[in-house]
């Protein structure tokens, strides 16, 4: 029995330190749209790629020579993209384009064939502040540490949905687990929290970063500290964009290891981008979507820190 159990284990060892090289069937070529657009006075960018096989480490390659506009179905006004290296872009200038309540098409030509996308442009809260707090050491922090959270409330009426991102000290929060979206003042449209506060969790755990200790994994890096700064941006979403986003969080947030043998397969999340006229057998993927944007931020200085530490201890 004992030599068994020596042999399984060495078997085992074995099949984590092989590399495997699998040969992969040529998958289908896909195009791939990447049209988030928003009201902020700076250059707007769609993204137009060819999808490339699973292994391929290169960047994606760019769609040339397409036609790119929009249109605001509301005025009748259609501004059109002018394509650089890397992408399509327009400059807004002064005078913008993006109107509250307007509803918006995406119109692509290439190689003789049109795609369209609809979308419209949502309110958008104020951010009204962004708070740091003070917490004694826990299990997942050897010392006491500082969070941060930010105030808004939802729009009132229901039906209006949100990407909240945020960057700590100018850098980007954008791990899959940090996707931080909301419906109204909530998760879903299945719960009625319209007009009011932003749930807790929107407000605080996806604005602050839980990494690991390089030192010890066991413990988490304190989320900040004195001298760091949070800025956060609220952009008002379509609701079907809440769907799609939804659908990257439970596409990529996933534990890795052992339990993706029982995990949902892979799979492509769903697109607003459609073929309408002329004949292609490349499939199409990706999605638009137009924002109104709000932002707001705050830095952790020694003296708001010694109040939240006061606050703590009162």
């Amino acid at each position: 029995m004992k030599k068994l159990v020596v042999f399984f284990l060495a078997c085992l060892n074995f099949a984590c330190d092989t590399e495997i090289n699998p040969t992969l069937n040529p998958a289908a070529e896909v195009m791939v749209v990447d049209a988030w657009l928003n009201d902020k006075n700076e250059t707007q960018k769609i993204f137009l790629t060819i999808s490339q096989p699973y292994f391929n480490q290169s960047l994606p390659e760019k769609v040339e020579d397409a036609s790119v506009s929009v249109i605001d179905l509301s005025s009748g006004e259609t501004i059109t993209f002018i394509e650089t290296d890397a992408y399509y872009a327009w400059e807004p200038g002064d005078e913008g384009f993006l109107e509250i309540g307007h509803q918006y098409q995406l119109l692509i030509e290439v190689e003789g064939v049109t795609y369209t996308a609809n979308a419209g442009l949502g309110p958008v809260p104020e951010v009204d502040s962004v708070e740091f707090a003070y917490n004694p050491k826990d299990i997942n922090f050897k010392e006491p540490y500082f969070t941060a959270e930010f105030l808004a409330n939802d729009i009132p009426g229901q039906g209006d949905a949100y990407w909240i991102k945020a960057w700590k000290n100018g850098v980007y929060l954008s791990k899959p687990s940090e996707i931080n979206i909301a419906y109204d003042a909530g998760f879903s449209s299945n719960q009625t929290m319209d007009g009011v506060l932003f749930n807790q969790i929107i407000r605080k755990d996806f604005v602050n970063p839980w990494d690991k200790n390089p030192d010890n994994e066991n413990v988490l890096l304190p989320p900040y500290v004195v001298g760091d700064s949070l800025y956060l941006e609220i952009h008002s979403i379509d609701p079907m964009a809440f769907e799609f986003l939804s659908g990257v969080i439970l596409q990529t947030n996933r534990p890795g290891g052992f339990s993706e043998l029982f995990s949902t397969p892979l799979a492509n999340v769903i697109t607003n981008i459609q073929p309408v006229s002329g004949e292609s057998s490349t499939k199409v993927q990706g999605f638009f979507n137009v924002s109104a944007v709000t932002s707001g931020g705050g830095k952790l200085t020694g003296a708001i820190a010694e109040a939240a530490m006061n606050l703590e201890e009162n």
